[in-house]
């Protein structure tokens, strides 16, 4: 028969194993209707765009501010310093998009898949992501400061600067992709996991990894990084 001693052992070491779980990211499930092919000329700001496809549609330049896209694919557009703020993206698919400086301030996108973008100068400051993947592709400097990530998944993407000062993250993987000289500054984290990214650089706020989990090799690369944030000399 099991001692009171040993059951309260077995339930301290119970507990450590619920506690180090990390909790998965929630992907999307994006179901697409019959679409109908986008015939417009560029966008229109508050527009509605509902079971919408733009195959191949130049949106450079376009003012889309404040425009919700519901049960939309957006196939090979072109992006550049497309204005989109404060728009809203609701069970949508965008592959193969292209561009630099698009404007995404303070967008909400949910459940929504973003596949082999080729992006740069993107802002999403002060936006809001929830059950969103990011797969493929390439994105430099992604400005996600203030924004609040849920259920992120970034997979098989480069991200170079990166920019996720203050941003809150929850339930937020990087899967084999390539974080080039990230920025943590101020951020906050609850379940990010990072120990499946190919390559992990952070230029800033390595001190805000609390939440994050990293694997040993990842530990070992990132030492002198922690003991500079703390403020130990290492010398031979």
């Amino acid at each position: 028969m099991a001692t009171s001693a040993g059951r309260t052992a077995g339930a301290a070491r119970s507990a450590r194993g619920k506690k180090e779980t990390v909790a998965a990211a929630r992907r999307p499930e994006v179901r697409l209707p019959q679409l109908v092919p986008w015939d417009g000329d560029g966008l229109e700001p508050d527009g509605d765009y509902d079971g919408v496809r733009f195959d191949g549609t130049d949106l450079a330049d376009a003012s889309g501010r404040g425009a919700r896209f519901m049960d939309c694919a957006l196939d090979g557009c072109a992006l550049d310093r497309a204005e989109l703020a404060r728009a809203r993206f609701v069970d949508a698919v965008l592959t193969g998009v292209r561009g630099v400086g698009t404007d995404l301030a303070e967008a909400s996108l949910r459940d929504v898949e973003v596949v082999d973008a080729r992006l740069g100068g993107v802002q999403l400051h002060g936006a809001v992501l929830e059950r969103v993947v990011v797969r493929g592709g390439k994105i430099d400097y992604l400005n996600l400061r203030k924004a609040r990530l849920k259920d992120v998944v970034f997979e098989g993407c480069v991200l170079s600067e990166p920019d996720f000062g203050d941003a809150h993250l929850v339930r937020v993987e990087f899967r084999d992709c390539v974080l080039k000289r990230a920025d943590f500054s101020s951020a906050r984290m609850e379940s990010v996991d990072l120990r499946a990214v190919a390559e992990l650089d952070i230029a800033r706020g390595v001190d805000r990894l609390a939440g994050a989990v990293i694997s040993p090799s990842q530990l070992m690369e990132l030492a002198p990084a922690f003991a500079a944030q703390i403020g130990v000399r290492v010398e031979a």
